[in-house]
């Protein structure tokens, strides 16, 4: 297979159009027709479903793209690390990074990248809002499942999967009752579809108190308040000593955290070595990896 026709693929791919990669890679728009239609002919799969006024990826498309951009971008990563040469990483690092994350690993994580590179000066900031890299000066951001963005690239370094979780001492209702919920933002009613034993069910939920912190959530539930919607990484070692129980894992796909960084910018050495230390920390990306990393 051509690696540079599969990387003007997840190029395209990635910015969700031939004449937007066109214009960010600043490559000829018919250069990059042409390579995805060689590797389609290779391939004999037709990988983009193309309209008079969009472009979509098609079945197979979409499953090639998952597979080999985290695999090409980690190539790009590592050259970038290469050609930053031997020389230990220096200067100042900005990172943004979600507030639950930041609360429970980022502390750590931040104080023994110190140690392992005492001539980079690190800067952490806590935020869950789509920060702006280039205005605000980051040189990374870590964001949870983020939009596509044509200016950023990255992987996923973590995934996590929600489930909901009570008090023993509170009863699961029957029928369609409503359970008593503590949630991030108080609302109307609403309705968790939870998976238990390959079976969906629908829970009601009567939100009675509203937290803005997961942190806060899962204390609160620990205190029988009502049931709460949390990610497994926070709650595992809860149900492990039977502090909380599970009533199901909701049905929907898992949460991501993303590292992602310019496409503009040379990759520096400093946020290579971070990137090699998130991976070091999380060499599987699994939620009892966080876990166990949080409770160390």
């Amino acid at each position: 297979m051509d690696l540079l026709a599969l990387a003007d693929f997840t190029l395209v791919a990635r910015h969700g159009g031939f004449g937007r990669a066109a214009r960010a890679a600043n490559r000829p728009k018919a250069t990059l027709s042409r390579r995805v239609a060689e590797l389609e002919a290779a391939l004999d799969l037709r990988l983009f479903e193309r309209g008079t006024r969009d472009l979509k990826l098609t079945e197979e498309g979409r499953a090639l793209f998952e597979r080999t951009g985290m695999l090409l971008t980690e190539l790009e990563e590592s050259a970038a690390a290469i050609a930053a040469g031997g020389s230990a990483p220096k200067g100042r690092l900005r990172i943004s990074a979600p507030l639950l994350f930041a609360q429970t690993a980022m502390g750590k994580l931040a104080g023994e990248f110190a140690l392992k590179h005492p001539a980079v000066r690190l800067e952490v900031t806590t935020d869950d809002r789509a920060v702006d890299m280039i205005e605000e000066g980051y040189d990374l951001v870590i964001r949870v499942d983020p939009a596509p963005d044509d200016n950023l690239v990255g992987r996923a370094f973590l995934h996590d999967r929600l489930l909901v979780v009570a008090n023993p001492a509170l009863a699961r209702p029957a029928g369609k009752a409503a359970v008593p919920a503590v949630v991030r933002t108080t609302g109307d009613r609403q309705t968790w579809r939870v998976r238990a034993e390959n079976s969906i069910a629908a829970i009601a939920v009567d939100p009675v108190l509203g937290l803005s912190s997961l942190i806060m959530v899962r204390d609160a539930v620990r205190a029988g308040v009502g049931a709460g919607l949390l990610p497994v990484s926070l709650v595992s070692h809860d149900l492990a000593d039977g502090t909380l129980v599970q009533w199901g894992e909701v049905d929907a796909r898992d949460i991501a955290l993303w590292a992602l960084y310019p496409t503009r910018r040379l990759l520096s050495a400093r946020v290579a070595a971070f990137l090699d230390h998130l991976k070091l920390a999380f060499p599987n990306g699994t939620p009892d990896e966080l876990a166990a990393y949080i409770a160390r």
